[in-house]
């Protein structure tokens, strides 16, 4: 059957309209989707490891995750705020999420001492994260967080290791040391017998170039290669200052609540997950890298004296019992730590 030519115009007319037509109604629909734009500030220089691996990693995932409907825009170390500023910023709301680490929180959150490090206490990264999940140590941490309308999301776990220009035989020796450290590692580190003095991290490089300092901590060997440490500072010492959640994730309560709920949900479902596995990964590549670092640049691995460890352990526990006072949270958070170590046969 033949179709006449006034039939023939009208499908071809037809036909070219729904052409034309179904793209605008595509570009339409996605023009309606919502995109949210979050500023996210880190206290991490993009050449850290964790910039990629941590910042970059969770930017991505919530993207992705979203459809694209939250999208973060990341700034580095000093460029928008200092590191030190953090916390404040987002506490007021001025960016929504930054990354930092509880070392800048200890006048804000009691607990965060505690979370940077705790020194003299885990001797293995599956000890902290016990404490961390199993026994609410980030609730706690959480729950003093949010008194600021802060929500507190731990980033990974890791142990934090010194690098030193030179080996130590002996207390004496570790008390001629002048050390770069940070948060309550610093008191730690004053305590066991070494002079400690806080340095920025973009500036320790240049500290133990020019001998201001023999030895730094910054995170553990991935961190410290990425600052160039091991250009002057040949030895990785163990055992760690300490173990804990050296970095962080803080977001404006506000913020969140604000999300539409499928997006506030995966926020939250994705960093309590990248905690985890982050920590995980961290591990593997902690391991890649001192590999590495043997045998490219001559990195010694050492063990500090067990005087020096005998110091370190009495001075944990004295820091544990003053960091205590500082809140109901900490003095919980001391109290379920005692308890762990003395099923471990820690303590007495």
């Amino acid at each position: 059957m033949k179709l006449n030519n006034n039939v023939l115009k009208l499908l071809r007319s037809t036909l070219a309209a729904v052409a034309l037509t179904a793209p605008a109604a595509v570009l339409a629909e996605d023009t309606d989707k919502e995109v949210i734009e979050w500023t996210l500030q880190a206290h991490l220089p993009t050449g850290s490891g964790s910039w990629q691996d941590s910042v970059v990693a969770v930017k991505e995932k919530l993207y992705e995750r979203t459809d694209g409907r939250l999208n973060i825009k990341l700034h580095a170390a000093g460029s928008l705020f200092g590191a030190t500023e953090i916390f404040p910023a987002v506490k007021r709301g001025v960016i929504e999420i930054g990354y930092t680490s509880p070392a800048y929180l200890m006048s804000y959150i009691p607990t965060a001492g505690l979370a940077f490090s705790v020194p003299g206490a885990f001797q293995n990264v599956w000890e902290a994260q016990y404490f961390w999940t199993h026994l609410g140590f980030e609730s706690l941490i959480r729950e003093e967080a949010a008194e600021h309308g802060i929500q507190y999301f731990t980033d990974k776990l890791y142990p934090t290791e010194m690098v030193l220009k030179k080996r130590v035989e002996s207390m004496d020796d570790f008390d001629s040391l002048k050390i770069r450290s940070a948060g309550l590692l610093q008191s730690f580190v004053s305590e066991v017998g070494a002079a400690a003095t806080y340095v920025p991290g973009p500036e320790i490089y240049q500290a133990l170039s020019t001998g201001v300092v023999d030895g730094a901590h910054w995170g553990a060997a991935q961190e410290a290669n990425a600052l160039s440490l091991y250009e002057v500072a040949k030895y990785h010492v163990r055992p760690a200052l300490g173990i804990g959640g050296v970095e962080a994730f803080i977001i404006n309560q506000k913020a969140l609540n604000a999300l539409p709920e499928d997006i506030r949900n995966i926020v939250v479902e994705t960093l309590n997950e990248h905690f985890l596995d982050r920590t995980n990964e961290y591990l593997y590549q902690e391991t890649v890298m001192l590999k590495k670092l043997k045998e490219t640049q001559g990195v010694e691995v050492i063990e500090l004296p067990q005087e020096v460890q005998d110091r370190m352990w009495a001075v944990g526990e004295k820091i544990r019992k003053e960091e205590a006072k500082k809140s109901d949270n900490a003095a919980e958070a001391v109290k379920r730590l005692d308890q762990f170590l003395r099923s471990l046969g820690r303590i007495d």
